[in-house]
């Protein structure tokens, strides 16, 4: 599939998440005070740090910050978690993962993230349905639209405010990686310098074809200035436009 074929699949979802049968929950979602950031890209990209960094400067402010991340984040997605990355549902081939994958996202959205934002909360989540898109959707060939329904049951409404793309060349992320665990890489960081190339593309794809809620990051520079700038990008959409605030705690007492 070329670069534009996938721009377009990746439009379509979009146009799909904010319309139709989930109008009503997105509506609901968005009418909160909370606000939902994921972070994305490749292995090795820094999305953990960065996540930890801004956590720490909201919270700072007075924010009332849930970090969490996928596969995982709930009691449900967690059990799911050891048997995606331990390459155990491999032998089952991408679909079966993909639907894993899904059912995990669900349990997290669920359980995890919707009542945070409906507490009010900013959620913080390293990798969230984009990574389903290019992961099993691009690299894992499934059909467009599979994956778009996998998707929409999972996310059940719940679309992040602002998306990260942490991009760099997947021969840097890679190496990062495989320092980072190189006793156990997991079912991805094993896989070709070419597949991952490739997940780096169709991330950028993704961007390009969302950029109201998308923005790329260049994940080469120096991690004091990456986490300057993604607090920048979060800034505007926050509460009171980043001002800082008394905690969900002190305001009780």
């Amino acid at each position: 599939m070329t670069n534009a074929a996938l721009g377009g699949s990746f439009r379509q979802i979009n146009r799909l998440n904010r319309t139709g049968m989930h109008a009503d929950l997105e509506e609901l979602v968005s009418l909160t005070k909370g606000l939902f950031v994921t972070f994305e890209g490749g292995e090795g990209a820094g999305k953990s740090t960065q996540m930890r960094l801004l956590a720490d400067s909201l919270s700072a402010r007075g924010y009332d910050v849930l970090t969490t991340r996928e596969p995982g984040g709930s009691i449900g997605a967690e059990a799911v978690r050891h048997v995606l990355l331990s390459g155990a549902a491999e032998p089952f081939g991408v679909r079966m993962e993909a639907i894993l994958f899904a059912a995990a996202r669900s349990d997290h959205v669920e359980e995890v993230i919707r009542p945070a934002l409906e507490q009010g909360r900013i959620v913080l989540c390293d990798r969230f349905m984009d990574s389903s898109r290019v992961y099993q959707g691009v690299t894992g060939n499934l059909e467009p639209g599979f994956v778009e329904t996998l998707e929409r049951v999972a996310v059940n409404g719940v679309i992040p405010d602002r998306t990260i793309i942490f991009d760099l060349p997947a021969e840097v992320g890679l190496e990062r990686a495989r320092r980072r665990s190189s006793e156990n890489p997991d079912r991805f960081e094993k896989e070709q310098l070419e597949t991952h190339e490739k997940r780096r593309e169709a991330f950028l794809d993704i961007a390009e074809a969302d950029p109201e809620r998308c923005r790329v990051v260049d994940a080469t520079h120096p991690p004091e200035a990456i986490a300057a700038e993604v607090l920048r990008l979060v800034e505007a959409l926050l509460p009171g436009n980043g001002e800082p605030q008394s905690s969900a705690v002190e305001a009780a007492s």
